[in-house]
């Protein structure tokens, strides 16, 4: 990575935020993972719950390894949830199970963010890969057309970052929402939910400045070039 002023300036401080917010993220995380739900419900349980309550029938539920690898895959219909989701009855379990089940909700409504987010994610994964590597070749070269491919590659992963915003936040929002309407979770197990959910949205908040920040200092690197 080209290291400068402007990476210092705009891009460490966005690096940091990122880190505190994981740190956040872990800790609010594993304090709701200790505590049951009063219903002793899975997060397996709570996604057949709502999903059905929903109307929908074509989304397939899987346990994948890890820990928060839990998502959504609307490209298969596929609700994947981690070992200590899936199985696990804690507030944190039904949180996230409920969130993820409102991607779901979502797609089965062509929810247009979404339908945005996906059709951004070949070209987004391109341009967060190669487009900076471009963009900083093409200034050290002196090749303006190398430049603007790279801003413009780039300029896409940053699109995709920034409406994945309003698609996590409106997730969390449903998962509220749909865990009151089928009485899952009590008042006071919602708001331990709600403190999960807005720790994690942190993390979506931190990389899309990060990207925004990397977006702007390339911009600025090259008109200084010039």
């Amino acid at each position: 990575m080209y290291f400068d002023d402007y990476y210092l300036l705009l891009v460490v401080p966005t690096l940091i935020l990122s880190l505190w917010a994981q740190i956040v993220v872990q800790s609010t995380f594993a304090k709701y993972s200790k505590i049951p739900n009063s219903r002793k419900i899975t997060g397996h349980d709570t996604a057949v719950l709502l999903l059905k309550a929903n109307q929908i029938d074509d989304v397939r539920i899987e346990e994948v390894s890890g820990s928060l690898t839990d998502h959504y895959d609307p490209s298969a219909k596929i609700l994947r949830l981690s070992g200590t989701v899936f199985n696990n009855d804690s507030i944190a379990a039904v949180g996230i199970a409920a969130h993820e089940t409102g991607h779901a909700i979502q797609h089965a409504r062509s929810w247009g963010p979404l339908v945005l987010r996906t059709g951004l994610v070949p070209i987004a994964n391109l341009g967060s890969s190669l487009g900076p590597w471009l963009a900083v070749a093409g200034i050290f070269f002196s090749l303006p057309i190398l430049i603007n491919i790279g801003i413009i590659l780039f300029g896409a992963a940053v699109l995709f970052y920034l409406v994945t915003l309003p698609v996590e936040f409106n997730a969390s929002s449903r998962a509220i929402a749909i865990l009151r309407e089928n009485n899952v979770l009590d008042e006071s197990e919602i708001a331990g939910v709600k403190k999960a959910l807005t720790a994690a949205a942190m993390t979506y908040v931190a990389s899309a400045l990060t990207a925004l920040m990397s977006f702007l200092r390339l911009i600025l690197l090259s008109r200084r070039r010039k």
